[in-house]
């Protein structure tokens, strides 16, 4: 039977992943009618949109979707009902098996002895579905099939290689044309395409998921870097740098062996196992215990900028976003029972200001208990319940985000929103009971006896080369002068303004700026254009009139012309903006 209600609030997740969810249906139908042979994968809906995988007889190209989409009209004019059904386990089966969908059988095999194995059917269509859905195809009335790409099936390289759709559906035309257009603006803002164009990164087939930063791009690092510090020096935290590679017996101890070992890397010295570290948190562990701690020593804050390296399948890679090796900014508090609180609320709010600086709004998801836990469900409701008050107590909006915790304990998590409006998960907070538990860290209390210290793991970049990624495309690669890679450009009008440019160009040196001088024998729309393109914030054009006063004619790559203004004027103006951060 189909569902009663057909109002479908798409301004809530539910409704959107429910019209979303059922375009992604009609997507597979189409592609059956047009592809008779075709296997049939999973199709979600996804954020801001849906996919489906196929295994087509033969790949397709991008050429066809148009093709596709035409036929998704048809089905969408037919107003087919989508109508729900449950099969047993041995009728699905049959089911799946008669039509040769190997992969709708594996994922029925997979399923518990006791799941329901409901069905949406709408025409000649019927797929393996939890739903919900709409209630006829007519509902969907504006969708864009957007890419193609390979997919290995279930994510795993072992596995086949399937192509993935993806569309996006929305309830009007108009919402529609709004989304397409922002798609378009991220494209020219895409950070692999920025970075070839501003020679900040590149990637080399010598290292596939290990980005090589090339100059400019490590200028921005660095700045990065340099505002991180000077933050955490402000917070009271300390810096360490712990080794790279530890041996195994440390990982088994700290139990990334036992949950984390399929995206670790080895390396056997003197006859030992050792791993590459995935994370930073044991090494900080080891730092915590390398002296006695009284309680007038807590909280102890320790952070770090450790290189970690994860195995990830070569088919998720992506850019800087998804990489095999980069450095995440961890920090841990260790503190006494009682200080969570406070600690939890002061790192909410270093958190804050970090991405109020780069113009990012965030919301907040509370992450629970996962399957594969360690601790008591004592100990995690206590921690939960700890970020939950932290939370409300600072009136922050959060969801719960069930099942999504650490494997040792409930978390916080940070989701950025950029200039186009895409959520990104950067910072983390997680209140962690287990590994001063397993690492036997102490401190000596008021009434001096050894007691178990409280920790905090928390990111707020999270991975560097990511929020690096995020920091191009938020920008456009139009950074702020702050975070420029070069911040004022020197361009003389002729050959006998070269002298004056060069004294020009030197004095920003010594200001200790970020300068260039272009005296290539080139007219000067063409080098403004040129610099335009780089996104260098300033352009200092000199001429007969600048050189005669001793100015710069000030150029703006937002703003345009500027005016004259003395060299010193304009270097303090900048100095200044780069300052504030502006």
């Amino acid at each position: 039977m189909g569902y009663s209600d057909p109002a479908i609030d798409f301004n809530t997740p539910e409704g959107a992943n429910r019209y979303r969810h059922s375009t992604s249906h009609v997507l597979a139908q189409a592609v059956k009618r047009l592809y008779p042979g075709v296997k049939l994968g999973i199709g979600p809906a996804i954020e801001n949109g849906f996919y489906y995988d196929f295994e087509f007889a033969e790949p397709i190209s991008a050429d066809e979707l148009p093709r596709i989409e035409e036929e998704m009209k048809q089905i969408i004019k037919e107003r087919l009902p989508i109508e729900r059904h449950e099969m047993s386990r041995e009728e699905a089966l049959a089911f799946f098996r008669e039509r040769g969908e190997t992969y709708k059988l594996e994922l029925i095999n997979d399923l518990p002895d006791d799941a329901v194995i409901s069905f949406y059917t709408q025409g000649e269509f019927t797929d393996l579905c939890a739903g919900p859905h709409l209630e006829h195809t007519g509902q969907i009335k504006a969708f864009k099939l957007t890419g193609l790409a390979g997919a290995y099936w279930r994510g795993s390289e072992k596995n086949p290689m399937l192509q993935r759709i993806y569309g996006t559906s929305f309830p009007s035309e108009e919402q529609l044309q709004e989304y397409l257009a922002k798609l378009e603006e991220a494209k020219k803002r895409d950070h692999r395409k920025l970075g070839r164009e501003l020679d900040l990164f590149s990637l080399q087939e010598a290292g596939p998921g290990f980005p090589f930063l090339h100059n400019n791009g490590m200028i921005i690092w660095q700045e990065l870097i340099d505002f991180w510090r000077q933050e955490h020096r402000r917070a009271g935290y300390e810096e360490i740098k712990t080794p790279l590679i530890l041996n195994r017996e440390l990982w088994e101890h700290s139990g990334h062996w036992d949950h984390y070992r399929e995206n670790m890397y080895f390396t056997t010295i003197d006859g030992q196992n050792y791993a590459i570290k995935p994370m930073n948190c044991p090494g900080a562990m080891l730092v915590y215990r390398s002296r006695m701690h009284s309680y007038r020593d807590l909280p102890r804050r320790i952070a770090e900028l450790g290189q970690v390296h994860r195995h990830e399948p070569s088919g998720t890679l992506h850019g800087l976003t998804r990489v095999r090796s980069f450095t995440q900014d961890d920090a841990h508090i260790f503190m006494c029972p009682g200080q969570e609180e406070a600690e939890v609320a002061g790192v909410i709010a270093l958190i804050d200001r970090f991405y109020r600086q780069f113009g990012f709004a965030y919301r907040v998801e509370l992450s629970t208990r996962p399957e594969k836990a360690m601790g008591s469900v004592e100990q995690w409701e206590h921690a939960t319940a700890i970020l939950e008050k932290v939370l409300q107590d600072k009136g922050i909006p959060y969801q719960i985000n069930p099942g999504d915790g650490a494997f040792y304990g409930p978390k916080i998590d940070f989701h950025l929103t950029d200039s186009l409006g895409r959520s990104w998960q950067c910072g983390t907070i997680q209140l962690d009971f287990q590994m001063p538990e397993k690492f036997d860290l102490t401190y000596i209390g008021e009434d001096g006896q050894k007691h178990r210290p409280v920790m905090i793991h928390r990111v707020i970049y999270g991975s560097l080369e990511r929020f690096l990624a995020m920091v191009i495309e938020h920008y456009g690669g139009a950074f702020p002068a702050w975070l420029a890679p070069v911040q004022a450009v020197v361009i003389p009008i002729t050959e006998r303004h070269h002298a004056y440019g060069q004294e020009v160009y030197h004095t920003l040196q010594e200001a200790s700026l970020r300068a260039e001088l272009d005296d290539r024998n080139e007219k000067v729309g063409y080098k403004i254009r040129e610099a335009q393109l780089r996104k260098i914030p300033y352009m200092l054009v000199v001429g007969d009139r600048e050189q005669e006063a001793k100015l710069v004619a000030v150029r703006h790559r937002d703003a345009g012309d500027q005016g004259s203004s003395p060299l010193s004027g304009f270097i303090a103006a900048l100095e200044e903006e780069i300052k504030l951060k502006k």
